[in-house]
């Protein structure tokens, strides 16, 4: 199971989360965010990440044109698209040679049926619970409405993974192609600034989980 973490935005914390070998990092561009990077973000630094990190830039209804000047301006592996891009805007992108990830949030209404139109142009789907916000609202969505999911693309879960659920999540994954969790909230001091003992208890989680289930 791949972890993202998302939301970051400190550096400090950023050269600090890298230890942990994180399989994605995720940089906020959307203004009404409480995690936007905003200015903060040294360009080469975030270059400079490991290239076994993929740097992930989330987007919310934002033009092409600014998400290809963002992703050639921080070398982002991959733009997650967490607003109500239609698949055509995946298309472009994509045509452009940017790895796409698209966020739903989900409902006990959501048509998983809907995904048929995106998934021949993203290269990852993104679970993410109904809220007031795009993303970030800090509590899961009905896990059990994913058992209606019936397609081959891999797919992260976010909303509201904490410690004190993290077993059912690796538990699901199991009987659910689940590729990786997505958390950002859950595991903060304040809004782009993680907590990383927490998140090292995380890794630990899921990486033990991951290697019993090897040697099973």
């Amino acid at each position: 199971m791949k972890i993202k973490v998302c939301g970051m935005r400190v550096e400090e914390n950023i050269a600090e989360l890298i230890k942990l070998l994180p399989n994605y990092i995720g940089f906020i561009f959307y203004e009404k965010s409480p995690r936007f990077v905003g200015e903060e973000l040294d360009p080469e630094f975030i270059r400079n990440i490991p290239q076994d990190i993929s740097k992930v830039g989330v987007f919310v209804n934002a033009n092409p044109g600014f998400i290809l000047e963002t992703v050639k301006k921080y070398d982002l592996q991959y733009a997650q698209l967490h607003g109500q891009e239609m698949p055509d805007m995946c298309r472009i992108l994509r045509q452009k040679g940017i790895n796409i990830i698209k966020a739903f949030s989900i409902d006990n209404s959501f048509n998983f049926a809907m995904l048929n139109n995106y998934a021949p142009h993203c290269d990852l789907f993104l679970f993410d619970t109904k809220g007031d916000q795009p993303g970030g609202n800090g509590v899961p969505f009905d896990w059990s409405l994913l058992k209606k999911y019936d397609h081959q693309k891999p797919f992260l879960i976010g909303g509201g993974i904490s410690l004190d659920n993290i077993h059912e999540v690796v538990s699901l994954s199991v009987s659910l192609p689940i590729y990786g969790i997505d958390v950002n909230s859950q595991f903060e001091v304040e809004p782009g600034n993680k907590d990383l003992k927490k998140l090292e208890q995380l890794f630990d989680i899921v990486r033990i989980k991951q290697t019993q289930e090897a040697q099973a």
